[in-house]
């Protein structure tokens, strides 16, 4: 009797699977007070979902299934968990404005992550369309680690936090384009010489400043983004941007 063989969607969708078990475990820290570990399962989840794409394409066994599979996870670890953290850590004083507040970045990520569904249009693309919701939520996540070692943003932080969490929620269905991660391949390093750069100039103030640069960097990169796109509207002709098969 022959073995049934085994899917080779099972490996990318097991890290899916410990993507959302890593958002929920976001949760269950920051409802208990561990707002540290919180932050540090939403970078874990950010992990598991930049593998399971990998492994998909390494392993071509991208399908649909995964692709909505994929999309309810990130709803789980970068809409629920960063909006939980967001409450928990800085706005449950605030009543239902609070509760509105850190509710953005579930709501505003789960419409992000349904318009990327229906426009998906084919793989390895050049752009996304909107800040992709793993990024908002390592952002707000990169804050809360952060903000204790900065005395200008430990001043009025929950100001601060409720202005990103508006700006983040508006900037996911924006139509600003953001650059995929780089790949560090050849072709790709002439494609875009100057996000090679940064990405490398990036990395060395990450590792010298022992991660209490992450939230400025995150901020760097949204600032550039916004700015390349008025560059864009105001000197160039409108170029349509194709939406990515998998957010990384």
């Amino acid at each position: 009797m022959k073995k049934p063989k085994v899917s080779r969607s099972v490996f990318p969708n097991t890290f899916t699977c410990l993507n959302v078990f890593s958002g929920f475990c976001s949760i269950v820290f920051a409802s208990q007070g561990e707002i540290l570990y919180s932050c540090l399962a939403i970078a874990f989840a950010a992990i598991f979902d930049a593998l399971d794409g990998l492994v998909a394409r390494l392993t071509k066994s991208t399908s649909k299934f995964g692709v909505e599979l994929d999309s309810l996870a990130d709803v789980v670890s970068f809409g629920a968990a960063p909006s939980f953290l967001i409450y928990s850590a800085f706005l449950s004083g605030y009543g239902i404005i609070g509760i509105i507040i850190s509710s953005l970045q579930l709501v505003f990520g789960a419409l992000r992550l349904a318009r990327f569904n229906v426009q998906l249009t084919g793989f390895d693309k050049s752009y996304f369309t909107g800040v992709p919701i793993p990024f908002a939520a390592l952002t707000i996540a990169a804050l809360t680690l952060n903000y204790p070692l900065h005395d200008f943003l430990r001043y009025n932080i929950e100001v601060t936090v409720i202005i990103l969490s508006i700006a983040l929620a508006l900037l996911m269905v924006s139509k600003v384009t953001f650059d995929t991660l780089p790949k560090f391949t050849l072709s790709d390093m002439k494609k875009k010489p100057a996000s090679h750069i940064f990405s490398v100039a990036a990395l060395i103030v990450l590792v010298i400043s022992k991660g209490s640069f992450l939230f400025f960097i995150l901020i760097t990169v949204l600032f550039l983004s916004i700015l390349r796109q008025i560059f864009n509207r105001m000197f160039k002709p409108a170029d349509k941007p194709v939406e990515l098969k998998k957010e990384i």
